[in-house]
C-alpha cells in the first residue's frame, strides 16, 4: 500500500490473520525497523522479504532524503538477512539519475555481497511522485554497466522490469 509497513502497529495481527487463511507473505521494506523484521521471522509470518537498498552507505542519506541519516538500522537488517534470516530475500535498487553514479554501485555491490538475490530496477517519473521532474531514469546501457559492477560479488543480480 505503499510507505513502510512496519510502522503499523497492526502489521503483526494481520499478517497472522493472513497465514491463519493460508496465504504466503512477502514482506517490502526499506530496513529500517530490524527489531519488528526479527520477530516476524522468528513468529514464522513472513515467506520472502524484498529489501531497498536505496544506494551506497555513502550516498545513502540523499537517495532516502534524509540529510545526516543514521544507517544503523538498515545495517542490522541487511546483516539479518544477509547472516541469520531462515526466511528467502531479496535486495534491489531503484536507479535514479540524479542520485546515483557507478561508486555507488561498487559499495551497494562491496555492502550486500554475495546475498541470495539482488534486482536492479529502473526509475520512472510520473505524476504520482512527490517532485515530478525532477529525476530521471537511466538508459539500458547504463543500467547493464552497474549491473556488471554489481555481478562482481553477486552473479545471480538480474535488471528488472527493463525492457
Amino acid at each position: 500500500t505503499g510507505g513502510e509497513p512496519t510502522l503499523s502497529k497492526d502489521l503483526e495481527p494481520f499478517l497472522q490473520k493472513i497465514k491463519h487463511l493460508g496465504y504466503l507473505v512477502k514482506l517490502d521494506t526499506n530496513g529500517s525497523r530490524p527489531n519488528v523484521l526479527k520477530e516476524l521471522v522468528s513468529q514464522g509470518l513472513l515467506d520472502y522479504v524484498a529489501m531497498d537498498i536505496k544506494s551506497s552507505r555513502e550516498g545513502y542519506a540523499a537517495a532516502a532524503g534524509i540529510e545526516g541519516m543514521n544507517l544503523d538500522a538498515v545495517e542490522e537488517s541487511v546483516r539479518f538477512l544477509l547472516e541469520e534470516a531462515p526466511v528467502d530475500y531479496e535486495f534491489r535498487t531503484t536507479a535514479v539519475k540524479g542520485l546515483h553514479q557507478r561508486q555507488d554501485f561498487v559499495g551497494i555491490r562491496d555492502w550486500i555481497a554475495g546475498c541470495r538475490r539482488y534486482y536492479l530496477q529502473n526509475y520512472r517519473d510520473s505524476e504520482q511522485i512527490l517532485v515530478p521532474g525532477v529525476y530521471a531514469s537511466f538508459s539500458k546501457g547504463e543500467l547493464e554497466e552497474f549491473l556488471a559492477v554489481v555481478r562482481e560479488t553477486i552473479p545471480g543480480a538480474e535488471l528488472r522490469g527493463v525492457s
